[in-house]
């Protein structure tokens, strides 16, 4: 098949603004060899109020371990998974109450905050945002901070916390953090609509009206190229276009347009796990067209009171996490636990089936982190997080094992693993990086 002289960001005509590309075996150089793609991805996952550790725990290390009650969502993805145990973000200790914001505040940052509830406020940067300045060079958009749970900065949300700790895991600065996204139809704006959450009420009208009619451009330049597409190339632009449609049309019935507010909820009657894999699949779509190499994701904000009657589970998630070593509240953690890993499951495995070419997935192609801002909802502990590390970041990372660490190693160390195998030059990190993690 001849192949065309085009780069992976490839655009199609005049939507080049608005999407890009999935990787297509005509872009590939003519004598490409089968390496590994050079694509390097940097995402974090945060749930709050901890975990029930003794049901997420493997009991042996190495790659023969057995997946406890929560992980076992990871089953079909299991060699794509570092589990880590002994980390910890003693940082992130608060100056006395107020363990959920500090350790929230610190989650990417490793740092140990003023504690304030006005505006001098003070972190430090964050993992993502380290990452953001190299490798957003690459993408139109060098970060994503996106969540569920929406929420303003301002005031005192945990035992003298200012809330910008609380309800934000990204900072560009040590006094700015970055206010996440919640609703997917901003979110699907800045992706493909070239929406600005600045502009005015006018000026997002027009965006709007713009918006309704690149869909039908984009998949008629798709449609022109099918004549000189393989029959790979024409499957794999085939399935991309659909997931684009058929996102299109849930997104589109909720109740109304993109809100610039903070909102805690999206507009129309979302049911919240609706909510929740609408996001994912919205984080996913990101990666696949390249859109930005940098995303993170809160499935809540610090100390959330969020009820789960969905999974049968009726009082809050933070009341129940000071669980008073009841087991009537372990089993509701469990169940609470197990759903949430589900949610990251449901996200590789989305990372997963995106081809990137010569066998390499962009799950394979990503380090995806996963935690919680403290290890035990009742202790309030910072130690022993529960660590999950999905993809190989390129083949930097082998998964598919349960790494063991001393007592109190620091998480700025896999902070700093990850960010020098995205190839962000950076030595140190956070207030305690001693240097990137062995045995990763």
């Amino acid at each position: 098949m001849k192949r065309f002289k085009l780069s992976r960001r490839a655009f199609l005509g005049g939507a080049g603004a608005i999407l890009a590309l999935p990787a297509l075996e005509m872009f590939s150089p003519k004598n490409a060899k089968a390496e590994p793609n050079d694509l390097k991805r940097i995402l974090a996952f945060y749930v709050p109020n901890g975990i029930h550790m003794p049901a997420w725990t493997p009991t042996t290390e190495g790659d023969q371990y057995a997946l406890p009650t929560i992980l076992e969502p990871l089953g079909a993805l299991r060699e794509k998974v570092l589990v880590l145990s002994g980390l910890a973000n003693t940082p992130a200790r608060p100056d006395g109450p107020g363990d959920h914001a500090a350790g929230t505040a610190g989650f990417l940052t490793c740092r140990h905050v003023v504690k304030t509830e006005g505006a001098n406020i003070k972190n430090g940067i964050s993992m993502d945002q380290v990452a953001a300045a190299h490798l957003g060079q690459f993408t139109r958009i060098p970060s994503l901070q996106l969540g569920i749970d929406g929420g303003s900065s301002a005031g005192d949300c945990d035992s003298g916390y200012s809330c910008a700790y609380a309800r934000n895991i990204s900072w560009a600065s040590e006094t700015q953090p970055l206010p996440k996204a919640v609703n997917p139809q901003v979110v699907w704006d800045i992706l493909f609509g070239g929406f600005d959450p600045k502009a005015t009420a006018e000026e997002q009208a027009r965006q709007k009206i713009y918006r309704t009619s690149v869909l039908d451009y984009v998949l008629e330049e798709a449609n022109s190229l099918n004549g000189k597409l393989g029959t790979t190339d024409r499957r794999k632009l085939d399935e991309y276009m659909t997931g684009i449609n058929e996102l299109e049309k849930k997104i589109q019935k909720t109740d109304s347009g993109p809100q610039c507010t903070p909102m805690n909820r999206p507009p129309g009657d979302l049911p919240y796990p609706e909510h929740v894999r609408m996001m994912l699949d919205l984080i996913a779509l990101s990666v696949q067209c390249d859109a930005t190499r940098v995303v993170s994701f809160m499935l809540g904000n610090a100390g959330s009171g969020r009820s789960y009657p969905f999974l049968l589970v009726n009082e809050g998630h933070h009341e129940i996490s000071h669980h008073q070593n009841l087991d009537a509240n372990y089993e509701k953690l469990t169940i609470i636990d197990r759903w949430e890993v589900e949610q990251f499951a449901y996200l590789l495995g989305k990372l997963q089936a995106i081809d990137e070419g010569n066998g390499v997935s962009a799950l394979d192609s990503s380090a995806v982190f996963f935690s919680s801002e403290i290890e035990d909802g009742n202790a309030h502990r910072h130690t022993n997080l529960p660590v999950l590390v999905g993809g190989s970041l390129g083949g930097v990372f082998k998964p598919g094992r349960h790494v063991v660490y001393p007592d109190e190693t620091p998480l700025a160390n896999l902070f700093l693993s990850m960010l020098q195998g995205a190839g962000v030059p950076v030595t140190t990190f956070g207030d305690n990086g001693t240097g990137p993690l062995s045995n990763l």
